[in-house]
């Protein structure tokens, strides 16, 4: 079959390249400028040098069999390593957070800044439309995004899957970027939960980084949620002092520093694999489905290209 994917986070990649090792021909479309979706990584320009930071997930976990035997594929690679400060089962992507879906992507037909607005279906094919996006016609449609873009895409189609989406919406969460021209030494690697900070890291202490001491700030979804629609610019200082906060003393200017706002972050769980209507052959797979982890995207992916292969 022709298959169309809306999305190139991990569930996306995850389903398309099990799709295309079964002979099926896969493109994905995603608003992105690269795919990988919360795996992110970003590098800033500093009078440091480079710094590097990843900005959505900060690490993942490997429970489920599948999962694991392709983690171990991604390690013997290179593309990622254990990270004992998030825990003794953490491990991250090398040289950053998005390598490995940048090898699931290498190959595939994926289409970046592309942002799918509609999906329509005529004579039993189904087309995509939006910005960047004219495709079609495909023989089924996956749509692999957060729960609040899902429903808005499949609502005309299956309203079912719409309404499990609407009842599954997820948090919001600030991050902050910043590098410093000296080592935080009063600092763990990892900070968890303190004040408005739901999460502090040493990116430049990962396996396989370089460059300045850099450090990402990731506040908790109350907090999130409160300041979600202020400047980055106003994000900035109300979340480096919170760490400062965290350090017992004032800490030293940045180098550079930014805010990003992720308004899916945290997903929530529908206790569902994926969702797959065989008649109409319209899926969908994300880590709402199944639970907030990376692990749980890979795995809602993997687990609609098999329904997806035994209709």
């Amino acid at each position: 079959m022709r298959i169309a994917i809306v999305g190139a986070g991990l569930a996306g990649l995850s389903c398309g390249a099990r799709l295309a090792g079964a002979g099926h021909a896969v493109s994905l479309f995603d608003k992105g400028r690269g795919p990988g979706g919360r795996l992110s990584h970003r590098r800033a320009e500093t009078p440091l040098g480079e710094a590097r930071f990843d900005h959505g997930a900060q690490y993942f976990t490997a429970r489920d069999p599948g999962f694991r035997r392709q983690v171990d594929a991604w390690v013997r690679d290179g593309l990622a390593a254990p990270w004992p400060a998030a825990g003794d089962d953490a491990l991250v992507g090398v040289p950053g957070m998005n390598a490995p879906a940048k090898a699931l992507a290498a190959g595939l037909d994926v289409r970046c800044s592309a942002r799918v607005e509609r999906l329509t279906r005529e004579g039993g094919a189904w087309r995509l439309a939006g910005e960047g996006v004219d495709a079609g016609p495909f023989d089924a449609a996956v749509v692999a995004v957060p729960a609040e873009q899902a429903g808005a895409l499949v609502r005309d189609h299956a309203p079912d899957f719409a309404d499990a989406a609407d009842a599954t919406p997820a948090a919001p969460c600030w991050t902050v970027m910043a590098a410093f021209p000296e080592r935080l030494a009063t600092l763990d690697d990892v900070v968890k939960r303190r004040g408005p900070v739901g999460w502090a890291a040493r990116d430049s202490a990962k396996p396989g980084r370089s460059g300045p001491e850099s450090w990402v700030v990731q506040a908790g979804p109350d907090w999130s949620r409160e300041h979600l629609e202020e400047a980055p610019a106003a994000i900035v200082p109300k979340l480096l002092a919170a760490l400062a906060d965290a350090a017992g003393g004032p800490l030293p200017e940045p180098a550079a520093a930014s805010a990003h706002r992720w308004r899916y972050a945290r997903s929530g769980s529908l206790g569902r694999d994926a969702l797959w209507d065989a008649e109409t052959r319209l899926g969908v797979c994300g880590d709402w489905l199944l639970g907030p982890r990376v692990e749980c995207a890979w795995m809602s992916g993997f687990r609609l290209a098999g329904m997806i292969g035994a209709a």
